[in-house]
């Protein structure tokens, strides 16, 4: 593919290729300039800093003391980068060794219990007792009294939340579903800090270990990036043999 030039500095020429590589410098970032505006904006800089390397090299300020000392520690810092890629490139992670780390951790990988629930939220103790009585008679379904009386929001469902596991609810309503039977519907109101409850609970799903092709991408990452931390202590203590640590601290 053609490398299409986009400007010239002083005969210095500045390519697509800069600009998007540019881009990938800026991580997420450089998503939001990903296009032809941005691009331009890309450009602009790209030229702004191409002037300063002229500037700087018309004026000589790489003879300078001050750059030298810069210049070190900058080569100093990427050779140790360098190397520390050295140590990690050669490690791998094999599917084997993540499958046979999750067959001897299933308990790890367990999906959080769940329920499906709704709900009838009113201001008074009184009149959630009073609907509930006409819902365990029979005059009216949990899911027309709740369109009828409810303030929450989910009244336009018939009162349903939809699933949501332990802890996303507030510790009152929490304690309640989570001790129900599918099908129930509490014998008494819940009072939380929003007003009473009558709940219903439509199903329950109980913690279920995680399938490995679901886990297996996450799971690789996490075992190499271990497996990388170990060969780099293993590479500092061969280190310390060859050259001694003195800690003055």
């Amino acid at each position: 593919m053609e490398n299409k030039i986009l400007a010239k500095v002083n005969g210095f020429a500045i390519t697509e290729a800069e600009v998007k590589e540019f881009l990938r410098s800026m991580g997420k970032n450089g998503q939001a300039y990903d296009n032809p505006e941005g691009h331009k904006a890309v450009l602009t800089e790209l030229i702004n800093q191409k002037l300063l390397y002229l500037e700087a090299m018309k004026n000589l300020y790489e003879a300078e003391p001050a750059f030298k000392e810069q210049l070190k520690k900058a080569k100093e810092n990427l050779l140790t980068s360098y190397a520390f890629e050295k140590v990690i490139s050669g490690v791998r992670i094999a599917d084997s060794e993540v499958e046979a780390y999750y067959n001897e951790n299933k308990e790890k990988f367990v999906s959080p219990e769940s329920v499906n629930a709704s709900h009838i939220l009113v201001e008074s103790e009184e009149l959630a007792r009073e609907i509930l009585a006409k819902i365990e008679d029979g005059e009216v379904s949990f899911e027309d009294a709740a369109k009828e009386h409810s303030t929450c929001p989910s009244k336009e469902n018939g009162g349903s939340l939809g699933d949501f596991t332990r802890g996303q609810m507030v510790p009152e309503f929490d304690n309640a579903v989570f001790s129900m039977t599918v099908g129930e519907i509490t014998k008494e109101p819940v009072k939380t800090q929003f007003g009473y409850h009558l709940i219903k609970l439509n199903s329950k799903n109980e913690g279920q270990t995680l399938p490995f092709e679901q886990v297996k991408e996450r799971l690789s990452a996490q075992l190499l990036s271990q497996k990388q931390q170990k060969a780099y202590e293993s590479k500092i203590n061969q280190l310390k043999i060859l050259f001694p640590v003195d800690t003055l601290l």
